[in-house]
């Protein structure tokens, strides 16, 4: 990495937390994106130094955009687009869209992310295989990770406004959600 750099974001997606940098030189015209430290492009002698680069992130290819627009003189402004949305915006729809739990099994460190549109189940990265069943409450999306059986409990919350519950239970015991 040279000292060109413009921008770092860090982004929770399904799969995992990935981190965004961008070099901007804006005396050369070279852009260059990182994705968790992998560089994935690279453009050199760029004579337009405003304008926006697109490119995908994560193991479900979402589009991100990075914006470079000019504030005043030569200063610029970089904003960081996910599927179209600016991050912050995004962001606050995936945790709509997203329940997440952190927890630790067995000295290693697991991130459980629920797709409630899907009900798919990810953890560090890795969709999960599931087996979901209707109960007399709700449903229940089961699974293991390691030895730990595990289950999403889906049930209504009977306000309209708060929607569905969803519960990780690992071996029995509930797991406190977190917020991203």
């Amino acid at each position: 990495m040279s000292n060109d750099l413009a921008g770092v974001w860090e982004v929770a997606l399904s799969d995992g937390v990935h981190r965004i940098e961008f070099e901007h030189g804006t005396t050369t015209g070279k852009r260059v994106i990182y994705v968790d430290g992998k560089e994935i492009l690279r453009r050199d002698w760029m004579f337009k130094l405003v304008g926006k680069e697109t490119f995908n992130v994560g193991k479900s290819d979402t589009k991100a955009t990075i914006n470079i627009d000019a504030v005043s003189g030569f200063a610029y402004e970089y904003t960081l687009e996910i599927n179209g949305k600016s991050l912050k915006k995004y962001m606050e729809n995936r945790s709509k869209v997203t329940s997440t739990w952190v927890l630790n099994l067995d000295g290693i460190d697991c991130r459980v992310v629920l797709e409630k549109d899907t009900m798919d189940v990810w953890c560090n990265g890795q969709n999960i295989e599931t087996a979901g069943e209707f109960v007399d409450d709700g449903t229940e999306t089961h699974f293991t990770l390691g030895d730990h059986n595990c289950c999403v409990k889906a049930v209504s919350s009977g306000k309209r406004r708060d929607g569905i519950i969803h519960t990780l239970l690992v071996d029995g015991a509930e797991i406190a959600e977190c917020t991203e």
